[in-house]
């Protein structure tokens, strides 16, 4: 019996199942009404699988619906990869399965609605004028991230690669505590095997150098691409941006510098006002850069990452201040990394055209 049939069919050991679940099966009709018909003022969001829509269902309760775009057996299978998931995981810092349908050609995967949208649209979207997120909220959801993602490493059965670790996948609940989202669609990793072999995807920027070139997933990538998402939360700046002269520079090129020169401030956001707590400053920094460091096997992993960031390990931090990566005249961040860089965003010119619109969030205006 494959997964979705035991997930979402209707047969007696479905039945058997509903007194104890967590989530449940909605009919299609009642997404319709709970999205107006999958209005476009709905939709919050477009990516490469689908589109997610903003929902209300009759008792009030406000969902996420994401609808497959198109129908055919690659997306059987992700559906059912990611409804499989997503029902055995639970975690605080994850957004978890609220239910789905599958009726017809639709297939709908529900969740919770997080009213504060993604970390990307307090950091680049809209919601960056708001300067919404002071230096508190920035570490909390550094923390929450970091301790989401080591559930799917370390404490998941099977373990999770996320595969796609980036700022709009970094939702924000009523409260803005973060949870990791999309990663229901990522490779499971297999008892005893710590890599997966799979065509290169997830966002430019991010992509720790040995995937860009090879297409080989590991935790170790995740790893990478959180400390740029660390680096971006300091900062607010983009994992690539461009330069006076036009050219692209990564976010741990520009950092790395001036870290370790102990210019921390030029590296915080200038919309924290100087408003932030200096040694917390410093170790994120410093964490982010030891994770995004271009050797697999000197990235630290998400449990102890997630210890780092809560100031547990001072032992630990004291290694990384006095690490080589860190002294003055150190060299700087080695060459291959930019060139695969910039080869890896030459090539992905169609895919960054779905990651722009993944990107750009479609704000709903509440009446």
């Amino acid at each position: 019996m494959g997964c979705f049939s035991f997930f979402c069919g209707r047969d007696s050991k479905w039945n058997e199942e509903t007194s104890t679940a967590k989530w449940r099966v909605f009919s299609l009709k009642e997404l319709h009404s709970a999205t107006n018909n999958f209005n476009y003022d709905n939709k919050l969001g477009e990516g490469l699988f689908g589109s997610v829509y903003w929902g209300q269902l009759w008792d009030g309760s406000q969902i996420a619906v994401k609808r497959l775009k198109a129908w055919n057996n690659k997306a059987e299978g992700e559906f059912t990869v990611e409804v499989e998931v997503l029902g055995k995981v639970r975690h605080k810092n994850l957004l978890c399965l609220r239910g789905c349908c599958a009726e017809g050609q639709e297939r709908l995967i529900v969740y919770d609605y997080m009213p504060n949208l993604s970390l990307h649209s307090h950091l680049h979207g809209s919601h960056s004028r708001d300067s919404l997120l002071g230096w508190k909220r920035r570490m909390s959801i550094a923390i929450a991230s970091a301790e989401g993602i080591a559930y799917l490493h370390h404490h998941a059965t099977p373990h999770i690669i996320h595969q796609d670790i980036k700022a709009s996948n970094i939702l924000l609940d009523n409260d803005f505590k973060a949870r990791v989202a999309d990663f229901g669609f990522a490779k499971l990793i297999p008892d005893g095997d710590s890599h997966v072999r799979t065509n290169a995807k997830g966002s430019s920027g991010y992509q720790a150098p040995e995937y860009a070139m090879y297409g080989k997933s590991s935790e170790s990538c995740d790893v990478y691409s959180f400390g740029v998402l660390l680096l971006e939360i300091v900062s607010g700046k983009k994992p690539v941006e461009k330069s006076d002269l036009m050219q692209k520079v990564s976010i741990t090129d520009w950092a790395l510098p001036l870290a370790r020169e102990g210019r921390f401030i030029e590296i915080v956001d200038s919309k924290l006002n100087d408003d932030y707590v200096e040694g917390e400053l410093k170790r994120l920094v410093l964490v982010g850069l030891v994770c995004a460091q271009n050797e697999p096997e000197k990235r630290p992993a998400m449990l102890e990452v997630a210890d780092l960031l809560k100031g547990e390990l001072k032992e630990k931090m004291a290694l990384i201040e006095s690490d080589e990566m860190f002294q003055p005249g150190s060299g700087t961040i080695s060459r291959d990394h930019t060139e695969v860089l910039n080869e890896n965003l030459d090539s992905l010119t169609k895919e960054s055209v779905e990651e722009v619109k993944e990107a750009m969030e479609i704000e709903k205006t509440e009446t």
